[in-house]
């Protein structure tokens, strides 16, 4: 498989890390951090980070942090493979034995990839707003026939895009909207889980186990779908907000009992799916800012040895 990240590049991320001075050590992990982005997803586009300022207020209380970049639209197993790939490098280029993995939204999918494939390297596996048993949107196109394959079109033609601006293109990275929707879909996500159960609840709405294979599972959720009336992606996420039509706490995109894996922390914050990756440029709810919640996940890492 070709190289996503190269070496030179993440030893370059690595000096980076290694000569900015820390104003703290409250999220300083023992083991690295890597952040995998969502569905069409990037690292950093245009000048503008996927993660907006969450890696470097990590970085700033002590972390290692990593991000990479994967297929914005891909399925499941091709998005962990490619994630694979790097963690391995980071592996490789920072000496260290084991990393954190933080995945969201579809990331968290190519995060428990990552821990079943490699479990003796991975410490920590933390999902935020993943949809691990499905999110109805993806049903709704998936099952949508004329119309879903509308939607799909225009998916595709907007990741199409997006791999274009991000530089994904250049990385040779694929882009399949019908892939990724049916990875998404509940369908799809019960096949995924079939065979990466690690951490799955077994019940609708409850935990699942704590450790598996020597990797702690952690997750996150939010259920406001509208937090900001100035964030101009509100109302698109209140729109999309609409396929839980059974009434289910949500995000806008992702259910609070499917975004369950591992040690549930919390899934009821005041922010919706785009608020987990501090967009856009940091609008959000006034109760719940989204780079403290990385920072004390960090830092709940630190003290547990991680």
């Amino acid at each position: 498989m070709k190289k996503i990240l190269t070496a030179s590049t993440i030893a370059l991320s690595l000096l980076a890390a290694s000569t900015t001075q820390a104003a703290s050590t409250y999220s300083q992990t023992k083991y690295p951090v890597v952040l995998a982005h969502g569905m069409m997803g990037w690292d950093t586009m245009l000048g503008i980070e996927y993660w907006y300022q969450i890696p470097n207020d990590l970085r700033a209380n002590g972390a290692n942090v990593y991000t990479t970049q994967a297929s914005g639209l891909e399925s499941s197993e091709v998005r962990g493979e490619q994630l694979l790939t790097q963690v391995k490098e980071i592996l490789a280029i920072s000496g260290q034995s084991k990393v954190n993995l933080i995945g969201h939204s579809h990331g968290g999918h190519s995060v428990r990839y990552v821990a079943a494939m490699i479990p003796n390297s991975v410490a920590s596996v933390t999902t935020m707003a993943t949809p691990a048993k499905g999110a109805p949107m993806a049903d709704l196109i998936v099952n949508g026939g004329t119309a879903g394959g509308i939607g799909a079109t225009v998916i595709q033609a907007a990741g199409t895009m997006l791999n274009l601006l991000n530089g994904g293109s250049s990385l040779g990275l694929s882009v399949s909207a019908n892939r990724s929707l049916a990875s998404l879909s509940t369908a799809g996500s019960a096949a995924f889980n079939a065979k990466f159960p690690q951490a799955i609840p077994t019940t609708a709405c409850g935990e699942g186990a704590y450790e598996v294979n020597g990797v702690k599972y952690f997750s996150f959720a939010g259920t406001s779908p509208k937090t900001n009336f100035l964030d101009p992606l509100d109302l698109a996420v209140g729109l999309v907000a609409k396929a839980f039509t059974n009434g289910e706490a949500n995000d806008g995109f992702v259910g609070r009992c499917s975004a369950h894996v591992g040690k549930v922390v919390r899934d009821n914050y005041n922010m919706n799916h785009i608020d987990f990756m501090n967009h856009v440029f940091g609008l959000r709810g006034l109760t719940t800012d989204p780079k403290a919640i990385y920072r004390e996940q960090l830092n709940r890492l630190k003290l547990a040895g991680m």
